[in-house]
């Protein structure tokens, strides 16, 4: 297996790339999806790349999809590499670089709204609460505290952004951009998936206290696209730790979210681009977490040398 894969140049037209993804074209219908290794947070990209990141959000949303066919179809078409050789021989140079981290997708009208659960009162969701007890400029019961369970959980879309931050976005809002029709279909499906996600991870020591969806249509047919319930677009905490009332421990990328906070509190980032440079300790200690991640999630290791 190769290094760490910041990006990668490939024989085939490209369609665009984003913070984490290279995605090429396959046609007129189909896309290559390759996640690299570079790794994102509070939606900026920092300079160092996280080994076997691509890899666990390839497989793991792989996963989840297969798991996730009874509720909603998906964009994707498989993740073996021999296949994609055998119709574009030009690759077959990059086998290494790409083995175990692409996805060839279904192309799909994607619909620019991201639709986020939230389970739980963390992150930007925490500190919008704090200082005006909203969220999305929409009103929550007072006295709730940090990590909370809301209950129900709260469906709260956002604007999508390649570069730059999100902004969440009221659901009305949201039904403007898509229309109202679409609106409700986004919403019932990302809390069909959510719900499931949460009985699965559940016996599992699992709490997946928020995540995000994107979909995309075909045909006039909405399908689940992009990563799915991986530790970039998710929060995932150990069940048997949580106490509400402070933040909590995570199988998410939360080591390098920590040395990020500390930065921006110690007056050395603003929270855009450029980031800071990044200690060897905390990407290793994110890698650990992705990988760790994956292990809990499908109760079963990540054997890199068996992916094909």
């Amino acid at each position: 297996m190769t290094d760490a894969i910041a990006t990668t140049t490939l024989p085939l037209p490209a369609h665009r790339r984003g913070k984490v993804r290279d995605v090429y074209e396959l046609g007129p219908d189909r896309l290559l999806l390759v996640a690299t290794d570079r790794v994102s947070a509070f939606d900026v990209v920092m300079h160092e790349t996280v080994p076997f990141k691509g890899i666990v959000l390839t497989q793991l949303t792989a996963w989840w999809l297969r798991q996730l066919e009874p509720i909603v179809p998906h964009h994707m078409l498989g993740t073996a590499i021999d296949p994609l050789l055998d119709e574009f021989p030009a690759l077959r140079a990059h086998r290494e670089v790409l083995r175990g981290r692409i996805m060839v997708s279904r192309r799909t009208e994607v619909y620019p709204v991201e639709c986020i659960m939230r389970g739980y009162l963390s992150g930007s969701a925490w500190k919008e609460y704090r200082h005006s007890g909203t969220l999305a400029g929409e009103t929550l019961p007072p006295g709730l505290v940090e990590s909370d369970r809301l209950h129900p959980a709260i469906f709260s879309p956002a604007t999508k952004a390649e570069s730059g931050h999100d902004e969440n976005i009221t659901t009305a809002t949201m039904a403007s951009v898509v229309g109202d029709a679409t609106a409700r279909e986004l919403e019932g499906l990302s809390r069909a998936i959510y719900d499931f996600a949460c009985r699965t991870a559940e016996p599992r020591g699992i709490i997946i206290a928020d995540t995000k969806f994107e979909f995309g249509q075909v045909n006039g047919h909405t399908l689940l696209i992009d990563e799915v319930l991986t530790p970039d677009s998710s929060r995932f905490w150990p069940a048997d730790q949580y106490v509400a009332g402070r933040g909590q421990s995570s199988y998410d990328k939360q080591p390098l979210r920590d040395y990020l906070d500390g930065e921006r509190l110690a007056g050395r980032w603003n929270g855009d681009a450029p980031p800071p440079r990044l200690p060897d300790e905390v990407i290793a200690a994110t890698s650990a977490r992705y990988l760790d991640a994956y292990r809990r999630v499908t109760g079963a290791s990540l054997d890199i040398a068996t992916l094909t």
